[in-house]
């Protein structure tokens, strides 16, 4: 991480001839691209971004000068190193429109910060389109039949199929061929953002909406953005607010191209792009939750199922799709939304979890519960950081070792398995009303691994059981730490 943070730095240096006075590691997206805050002495403060994929960080680097250049807001890039891997951008703080509704609620001021939203990301759309080079798109330069047939197959394999379900796989195919035609042929093609959700519009001070991580945009249908926005499945918008922001777009669509639009027509496209997006969100859970476990994408499919069922039950597709229409009812029976929809906690749940790590050198931790039992886990077998000298001194909660460990262990697979164990303890001790599980994690030194492992136990439990979660490190806290529940991990998404 050192060699990431002198590499920011360097390029600080030789952009304002001064050493930046603080550096701040932010939390890893679900990209590999990292990102800093460097401050100067004033206090004033810039992005750093490193990634490795330079294809893709010259594309953001084009788009964004491109955007910033015709007056959208989106961050200015400032510097960009010899080879592309490392560049400065303009800081729009840490709090998105996500953050903003998930604190203050349904209420006027969050309508009017996406209303805000969808109408400069129509002046993204047409004005961002004007003179744009798609030949530097990362992969497709339009949201065509292909990509529409991706998101499908991506829904197919990572989501449908686990279901195992019978059904008739050419005619799906064949269906999916048939849907994908149907929305080639669109009204209106502009630049599309491909991932316009509220998570990636942040909000100043001054209630200025800016946006991020558009590097993935291509030429495509508006309606896209639009039905990403207004159905992202943590948001949970309420059906009138969709009805409402979907006419306010509309309205500022017609203004910035200068003339009328069919609305029946645009709404009908917009549908079909719904339920597009809709589908390509659940491979996306799916691929998160299902296959590489991450908690925080298994909580998020329940009501992603529940967004496309009302979708289904309120809406028409407008072409014959049998097999494809077969399926999505699989996917919306109550047996599946109930199957993905975690037992949870609440205020009169009696059960507390204490999470602790430890060293075996120094014994199991005794448990004074009435009750007693619960799991001891061993992380002796995952690869010690503490054998390596620049790890030795720091914890598991150091990014360096916390890389380490994702990065060259089976750590993940480790605590996959660990989860799938005390999961089903965890779903039947709340519906019988215990009060106590204890879950230990012990390594050698109670430093490293043990720390690392408990803390992502009792992230997996508060995300997707919302139980409480008492944690101790046993052998951190006699050197004096304290322990809170530590932050779940950023979601998926980044700074551009």
């Amino acid at each position: 991480m050192q060699e990431l943070v002198n590499a920011v730095s360097q390029l600080y240096k030789s952009w304002c001839n001064c050493e930046p006075t603080q550096v701040d590691v932010l939390p890893q997206s679900g990209s590999d691209r990292r990102y800093f805050r460097l401050y100067n002495d004033k206090g004033e403060t810039v992005i750093g971004t490193y990634g490795v994929n330079v294809p893709e960080n010259e594309t953001f680097i084009y788009f964004s000068g491109k955007f910033f250049q015709n007056g959208l807001p989106v961050p200015e890039v400032l510097a960009v190193n010899y080879d592309k891997t490392v560049y400065l951008q303009q800081d729009f703080g840490d709090v998105s429109l996500l953050n903003i509704l998930e604190q203050k609620g349904f209420v006027p001021e969050v309508y009017d910060l996406f209303k805000e939203s969808l109408h400069q990301l129509a002046r993204l759309q047409v004005q961002g389109d004007e003179g744009l080079n798609y030949e530097k798109c990362l992969t497709n330069k339009e949201f065509g039949k292909q990509a529409i047939m991706a998101d499908l197959l991506y829904f197919k394999y990572y989501f449908l199929d686990a279901l195992q379900k019978p059904y008739d796989k050419q005619s799906l195919i064949d269906d999916f061929e048939a849907l994908s035609t149907y929305l080639t042929h669109t009204e209106y093609k502009y630049f599309m953002f491909r991932d316009f959700q509220s998570r990636n519009i942040m909000v100043t001070g001054d209630k200025q909406v800016h946006f991020i991580d558009f590097q993935g945009g291509m030429k495509g249908a508006p309606q896209y953005d639009v039905a990403s926005a207004l159905w992202q499945a943590r948001a949970n918008l309420p059906d009138e607010w969709k009805a409402s922001l979907l006419e306010d777009y509309m309205n500022s669509f017609e203004s910035i191209i200068g003339t009328g639009i069919d609305r029946d027509v645009f709404r009908s496209q917009y549908n079909g792009y719904v339920l597009i997006r809709l589908l390509q969100v659940l491979g996306a859970y799916g691929f998160r939750g299902l296959f590489e476990r991450k908690a925080q994408f298994l909580t998020s499919i329940p009501q992603a199922l529940k967004n496309l069922k009302w979708f289904v039950d309120n809406n028409s597709l407008g072409i014959a799709v049998p097999e494809f229409k077969k399926v999505l009812q699989f996917c919306i029976a109550d047996e599946v939304i109930d199957r993905y929809t975690p037992v949870q906690a609440d205020e009169s749940t009696p059960l507390v979890v204490k999470v602790c790590s430890f060293s075996y050198r120094k014994g199991i931790p005794e448990d004074s519960s009435v009750h007693g039992g619960g799991f001891v886990f061993d992380c002796r077998g995952i690869d010690n950081p503490g054998r390596h000298v620049e790890y030795k001194e720091i914890h598991g909660r150091d990014r360096p070792v916390m890389e380490y460990l994702e990065r060259q262990t089976r750590m993940q697979d480790f605590l996959n398995s660990a989860f799938d164990i005390v999961d089903m303890t965890i779903e039947e001790y709340i519906k019988r009303g215990f009060d106590h599980l204890a879950i230990n994690f012990g390594c050698t030194g109670g430093q490293h691994r043990s720390v690392y492992a408990a803390d992502a136990m009792a992230r997996h439990l508060h995300n997707k059981y919302k139980v409480k979660v008492e944690l101790c490190h046993r052998e951190q806290e006699a050197k004096g730490w304290k322990n809170p529940l530590p932050s779940p991990p950023a979601p998926q998404g980044g700074m551009g």
